[in-house]
Parts: C-alpha cells; sequence; structure tokens
C-alpha cells in the first residue's frame, strides 16, 4: 500500500478548491472524480453490509454458531474501534490517503478469512478483520469531505452516501440469498472482494489530487498521541471482554465483565468530548446522538433476518429482501434533510426521525405473532430507515460544521467511535438477552440450504431484544432535541 501514499514533491495543500465556480455542485466538474470515487467505496460497504446479512443466519447454523450469533456482528465494531481513533490521528498527521487504501485491503482479507473459516470462532476473527478495515476507511472519508468539499455541498455528498445503500439494499440481499442457496454462504465471502478493485481505481487517485498530505503542509508533522492509541486499544479490549462476559453466561463471565468495565470507561471518558455521556448541547450531544441512533437500529436490525428464517419459516433470500425497502427509505431521508430550506428545522426534524426508529424497532417482533403477516416487517423497516437517514446524515453534517479542519479527523473518530461502542454494546446486552431465554436453540429449527424453519419457536427471545432497543431510540429523541447549542 504504501505506493499509493503521496510523496513529499507530490502533495498539495488540502484545502477546498477556491476557483471552483461558487454554484458547483458534487457532480460538477470539479467534485466529479471524487465524489464518484468516494461514493463508490460506500457502495462496497453497503453491498458487503445487506449481502452478509442475509447469509449470516445460515452460516451460524453451518458452523454450529447461532449462540454467538451477535458476536459475529459485534466482532466488526469491536476492532473497529481501535482502527477509528488510529484513522483519525494517521489522517491529520498524513493525509486521508494512505489509511483509506490500508482500510480497503484490511476488508478484503477479512471477507476472504469468514469465507474460508472452519468454525464460528475463525468466521468471527474474519469479521474482526474486516472491523479493522471499516473503521480506517469510514474515518478517512470523513476527513476526505471535510477537506475537498465547500460547507454548502457537504449535506449533498452526505445524501449520496446514502443513496449509494438503494442498490445495495435491493440487489443485495437477493443476489446473497440466491448465491447462499444454490451455491452455499462461503461464495458470498470470497466474492466480494472481487468489488474492491472498482473503488481503488475510482477514490484514490482523486483523493491524492485534491486532499492528500497533511492539513498543514508548512508545519512539521505531529507524532501520533500515544495515550490516545492506548486508549483506543483499551476500548476495544473492554468492549470484547464484555460482549464475550455477555455471550458466556455464566458467574465465571463476572471476571472478564470486570476487566471489560475497568478499560472501557477511562478509555471513554479519554475519546470522547467532555459532556458527552450527559448529552452536554452542541458536539456531545450530536456524537452521542451517533451512538443511540445507530446502536439501537443495527442492534435490532441483525437479528431481523434469524427471526423471520427460524421463527417464520422464510428463505434467507426472502428475509433479506424484507429490509431492502430500508434502502430506499433511507436516502429519501438523507435528501430530505439536505435541502437547504429545511436547514432551519433540522433538530426538530432529527427528533421526529428517531421516534420513527423507535416506532419501527418496536414493530418489527409483531411478526412472532402467527396471524401478522410478514410484510409488517418491511413496512416497520421502511418507516424506521426514512428517520435514520435524517438522523444519521445530520449528525454527520453537524460534526463537520462544528469541527475546525484541523480538528476533523479527531472528531470524525469520536463520531464513529460512539457508533461502533453502542453497537458493540447494545449486541453485546441483546446478545445476551436473547441467549439467557433460550436463543440458541433456534439453530435446531434451520434445515436445509433454503433455511426452513420448522421447530424450535423461541419468540420471548426475540422479543427482548427488539423492545428494549425501542426505547433506547426513544431516549435518542430526547437526545437529538440537544443538537445544537443554546
Amino acid at each position: 500500500m504504501s505506493a499509493l501514499e503521496p510523496r513529499d514533491a507530490d502533495v498539495t495543500v488540502p484545502v477546498v478548491d477556491t476557483t471552483a465556480p461558487p454554484t458547483e455542485g458534487v457532480l460538477g466538474r470539479t467534485y466529479r472524480a471524487l465524489s464518484i470515487g468516494i461514493v463508490s467505496v460506500v457502495l462496497l460497504i453497503a453491498f458487503e453490509a445487506t449481502a452478509v446479512g442475509t447469509a449470516m443466519p445460515v452460516a451460524a447454523r453451518e458452523l454450529h454458531g447461532i449462540p454467538l450469533y451477535a458476536f459475529a456482528f459485534s466482532a466488526y465494531f469491536t476492532t473497529s474501534l481501535f482502527a477509528m481513533v488510529l484513522s483519525g490521528q494517521w489522517a491529520d498527521r498524513s493525509g486521508p490517503l494512505a489509511p483509506l487504501a490500508s482500510g480497503i485491503g484490511a476488508f478484503g482479507v477479512g471477507l476472504l478469512l469468514s469465507g474460508t473459516a472452519s468454525s464460528m470462532w475463525m468466521f468471527i476473527l474474519g469479521r474482526a478483520v474486516q472491523g479493522i478495515g471499516g473503521g480506517l476507511v469510514i474515518v478517512a472519508l470523513y476527513v476526505v469531505i471535510s477537506r475537498a468539499y465547500p460547507e454548502r455541498i457537504r449535506p449533498s455528498i452526505m445524501a449520496a452516501f446514502s443513496a449509494a445503500w438503494i442498490v445495495p439494499s435491493v440487489v443485495g440481499p437477493l443476489a446473497s440469498g440466491t448465491v447462499t442457496e444454490h451455491l452455499g454462504w462461503r461464495w458470498v465471502f470470497v466474492g466480494i472482494p472481487v468489488l474492491i478493485l472498482m473503488p481503488l481505481g475510482l477514490a484514490l487517485p482523486a483523493i491524492r489530487r485534491m486532499a492528500a498530505g497533511p492539513a498543514d503542509t508548512a508545519a512539521e508533522a505531529e507524532p501520533f498521541d500515544r495515550r490516545r492509541i492506548r486508549l483506543a486499544l483499551g476500548i476495544s479490549l473492554g468492549a470484547g471482554l464484555l460482549q464475550y462476559a455477555g455471550q458466556d453466561l455464566r458467574w465465571l463471565s463476572l471476571l472478564p465483565a470486570a476487566v471489560g468495565a475497568a478499560l472501557l470507561v477511562p478509555a471513554v471518558r479519554g475519546l470522547l468530548p467532555r459532556g458527552t455521556m450527559r448529552a452536554a448541547r452542541g458536539l456531545p450531544a450530536v456524537i452521542l446522538l451517533r451512538g443511540v441512533a445507530a446502536g439501537s437500529f443495527i442492534a435490532a436490525e441483525s437479528f431481523v433476518p434469524l427471526m423471520l428464517v427460524t421463527q417464520r419459516g422464510m428463505s434467507p433470500t426472502m428475509a433479506g429482501l424484507s429490509l431492502a425497502v430500508g434502502g430506499l427509505t433511507w436516502a429519501l431521508g438523507s435528501y430530505v434533510l439536505a435541502r437547504p430550506r429545511l436547514e432551519p428545522h433540522r433538530q426538530p426534524l432529527m427528533v421526529g426521525g428517531m421516534v420513527l426508529v423507535a416506532l419501527a424497532i418496536a414493530t418489527a417482533p409483531t411478526v412472532l405473532i402467527e396471524s401478522v403477516p410478514v410484510w409488517t416487517v418491511a413496512a416497520a423497516w421502511g418507516v424506521g430507515c426514512f428517520g435514520m437517514g435524517m438522523v444519521i446524515a445530520s449528525t454527520s453534517v453537524l460534526l463537520l460544521k462544528l469541527s475546525a479542519p484541523k480538528e476533523a479527523g479527531a472528531n470524525s473518530a469520536a463520531l464513529q467511535i460512539s457508533d461502533g461502542l453502542a453497537n458493540v454494546l447494545l449486541l453485546a446486552g441483546g446478545g445476551a438477552a436473547f441467549a439467557a431465554l433460550g436463543g440458541g436453540a433456534v439453530g435446531a429449527s434451520v434445515h436445509g440450504p433454503a433455511g426452513s424453519a420448522t421447530t424450535g419457536s423461541h419468540p420471548a427471545a426475540f422479543a427482548a431484544v427488539f423492545l428494549p432497543m425501542a426505547a433506547v431510540a426513544l431516549v435518542g429523541a430526547w437526545v437529538a432535541s440537544r443538537v445544537r447549542a443554546r
């Protein structure tokens, strides 16, 4: 990857091109190549997320890992926490090009590890490597946006990120389900790395030209902050130990839980802005809202395909497609708040968005009742994704608006840490409740490549995941009311 790093003589000042026409948009001549390149990176991540989510129930069953089902998702977020902090410092120090290229490479390696795994723990290791890649990539992308785009068009590029999920949300579950049923789930993982070539070819040359190098090329590069690196390692180890304790429900698990908490608490205090945990107005509330929104929604969404496959007898393809409409409505929600005339109303619309998320999560487990049609999940998730589109895109816009250019990497890392940490902790809590109420036994109900379900109904285990997450989303509505300073 070192060949892709800019040489000193080639580094340009990473500021917005002041010669660009003032009305030029993200697809104007100045920004077209960069916009297409970085959106293609998001497209790859989106396709992986939708495809892997569809194949996961079958993969967990064949690897005898249903009790570790939540761990397969949270391992990604656990390692990404460390990678986010590293990426933020790396990008602020020498530009976003190197962490982005390294992250895409690690992402592909992790997919290959999971696709060739012979046990559930090997599968989880691959997901952890993917998390390192994802953490490096997402923070680097935020730094690119901060440096290359003027504030007036940042909402548009954020909306484009959400729009990049539309095609994967529709095609991903169908393609992944078809491959899983006819060729096997492994091909879903080993086939995706081929798509890495397109983002590499499109994004990296444009980033090298418009956003490479340190923020201030005249200043001496600052060394890595070793304290923050240690805190980042502590937050990843702590989150991993808490997740392990939540999955291994024994008295002996109290020891790793205590060690995890001891590592996690000081790390969170050191890596997130002061006032984040109490939702102080302004930037702290924005960062906390990102975690509350993403954590509650992703923790619930991770269990939707498993619930539909094991409790309602749906195939992996149909279970994945039940969430496909969410990609469309998520993009629509982002598009709505990208309109300049709605900027004065951003905060109340974010509050309303979190209410929609809470209603969607609370509605999803109603399909555990046989008389409720399964399409209820698709309808509810479409509504919830519309709310998420408004909230997530807005937290990104507000973060960059409240950050000085030299702080964009660190603050973007804090935003993503809040996102990833909430995912880990809420998945750990949901996974523990799921296992405690007999959820691990649902693996016996998945038969054949189509994943039809005939036995092993455990509705209480699924309800114990969804209902608490709906309550967390409601808390997010209050946090959203505090994202603007007085």
